[in-house]
């Protein structure tokens, strides 16, 4: 049953705790499940869902991290579902321990512990809350070794997956070869994946190393990989170290990088699809991204392009001062003083009192005027 927290939904998150009697493990197990700030005052609005391995505990360092890239335009806000852990070793390694090294005899029950999520947790979250398709898993240690079961079990259950630190050390290097084949074979895996270590040594490192020069490596299409390694740091602390990396390289920006401006404006519409779909949202792109996109052009010298896009944001933005002025400016970088003036006049004509620039307006008029 859950327990709702009487936060304030406005300024807070609420957190709602399930206990659920599981037949595919055969036990009771407890998740904790983060609803965000804006849950209650938006009744429409679907979010992502990070499901965490190893518990609430966790909770306070992914609030941390989001909430700065989402004060950036950097992240979506997420549901988060905690899962807290009873037998770690059984439910997070696929196969049984053999190696002397580690507990022999331990683990080979991931198969089961994935079926409690997709057929008994995953139901539950979606029913009850509202959930969007975009799903993340995230782990450390035995829980990244996890978290990288998961993609090659079942790849469209999570769209992401992240591994701190993964002990792929565990019987005799299992883990890593089992992700080597699997992305060896691939063709296409339509994930994002982070990993990082520490300062591990000995076989552990080696078994690391070579699974993450396979997946740097690898040419499967539609998979991004992205991978950190912390000198100093200890196995730990790897999830503190690699969070912040882990979600920014996840998540899609509202503001477009000049990087994924392909040779038309039509690579514009592409992104905030895609973005869109990730965060659960129809997202249009921002006047301000646009005409960002179409200064760092001109600051290039690119000045076709630039045009381009600031066209382009005009037809999204037709009464804005900005999306003109910023057309006209591309036009004066150019050399062409006659269109430069053109577009002045149209920003000065539909600024209205809530535009805060209207002296640099008559300015640059006057300006261009004198040049003609």
């Amino acid at each position: 049953m859950a327990q709702p927290a009487a936060d304030d939904a406005v300024t807070h998150y609420s957190q709602h705790t399930h206990t659920i009697e599981s037949s595919n493990l055969s036990e009771q197990r407890t998740v904790v499940v983060q609803l965000p700030k804006s849950y209650q005052t938006h009744p429409n609005k679907r979010y992502p869902v990070i499901y965490r391995l190893d518990g609430a505990g966790n909770l306070p360092l992914i609030n941390a991290v989001l909430e700065r890239l989402q004060e950036n335009d950097q992240a979506p806000e997420v549901i988060v579902v905690a899962i807290e852990s009873t037998n770690r070793l059984r439910d997070f390694y696929p196969t049984v321990n053999k190696e002397p090294q580690g507990p022999v005899g331990e683990g080979g029950g991931a198969a089961k512990f994935l079926a409690f999520v997709e057929q008994e947790l995953m139901p539950l979250v979606n029913k009850q809350y509202r959930t969007h398709d975009y799903r993340v898993i995230a782990g450390a240690s035995a829980a990244g070794v996890f978290a990288l079961y998961a993609m090659q079990a079942d790849p469209e259950l999570f769209q992401a997956h992240i591994a701190y630190s993964p002990a792929v050390w565990w019987n005799y290097g299992a883990p890593a070869k089992s992700l080597n084949t699997f992305v060896t074979k691939a063709k296409s895996i339509n994930s994002y994946v982070y990993m990082n270590i520490g300062e591990e040594a000995g076989i552990m490192r080696e078994r690391y190393d070579d699974m993450q020069q396979t997946m740097q490596n690898s040419k499967v299409q539609n998979l991004r990989f992205k991978s950190d390694a912390f000198a100093g740091v200890s196995h730990n602390l790897t999830s503190a170290a690699g969070a912040f990396n882990a979600y920014h390289g996840l998540f899609l920006s509202k503001h477009m990088p000049l990087s994924a401006l392909g040779d038309d404006v039509s690579s514009i519409d592409a992104y905030y699809q895609r973005l869109s779909q990730q965060w659960g949202e129809q997202i249009a792109p921002p006047d301000r991204a646009v005409r960002l996109l179409g200064y760092s052009l001109t600051d290039n010298q690119q000045f076709e392009r630039a045009i381009e896009v600031f066209k382009y944001n005009i037809k999204n933005y037709p009464k804005s001062a900005y999306a003109l002025s910023a057309l006209s400016y591309g036009y004066e970088m150019q050399g062409n003083t006659r269109q430069a003036l053109i577009q002045i006049e149209a920003a000065i004509a539909v600024a209205d009192d809530s535009y805060p620039y209207p002296d640099y307006l008559k300015e640059t008029k006057t300006r261009l005027q004198g040049q003609l």
